[in-house]
């Protein structure tokens, strides 16, 4: 419960510090001038951006607001999307356009689980309810009347003869 609960208060920060590293990672390894304007322009506004609009998603759902911890599915994604932001932050040739794309790919495919995770959690779900405190229990079945217990009232419209 402590990682969960670290991601869920890891997510603020990492929007202001992911971009942040991208920028000392060029200036340590001299990228060059092109890798300084892609980081200026693309990647340092793009990281922030994206950051916080899957911060957004992950704290709309219920549970993470009441447990202030995230999923595992989250944690996992946002280790695999963080962990290679990280690694564009070394600016390596050899290697530097693959990770970018899986980057690209691993963003995506956070903001679809971050969609999916929120969607699931916001169906109606009759079968479990949760209390405040996380507890978890079945609601009672209602009892509804049967139909021939209803009384039936029929009301009908009496016609008058029109003059002429």
């Amino acid at each position: 419960m402590w990682l969960r609960r670290g991601f869920f208060g890891w997510m603020i920060p990492a929007a202001f510090l992911l971009p942040l590293w991208l920028l000392v990672g060029w200036a340590v390894t001299g990228a060059g001038g092109w890798a300084f304007l892609w980081v200026l322009f693309i990647a340092i506004p793009g990281v922030f951006l994206w950051q916080l609009l899957l911060t957004l998603l992950v704290r709309a759902r219920g549970t993470v607001r009441a447990h202030r911890a995230v999923s595992w599915w989250d944690v996992a994604g946002f280790t695999l999307w963080h962990g290679l932001v990280i690694a564009l932050g070394f600016f390596n040739p050899t290697w530097w356009v693959p990770t970018l794309v899986v980057a690209v790919i691993a963003g995506l495919g956070m903001f679809w689980l971050a969609l999916w995770e929120l969607w699931s959690e916001a169906k109606p779900s009759r079968l479990v309810l949760h209390t405040t405190e996380g507890l978890a229990y079945i609601p009672a079945a209602e009892e509804r009347p049967r139909a021939t217990e209803q009384p039936v009232i029929i009301v009908s419209e009496n016609q008058r003869p029109t003059a002429s």
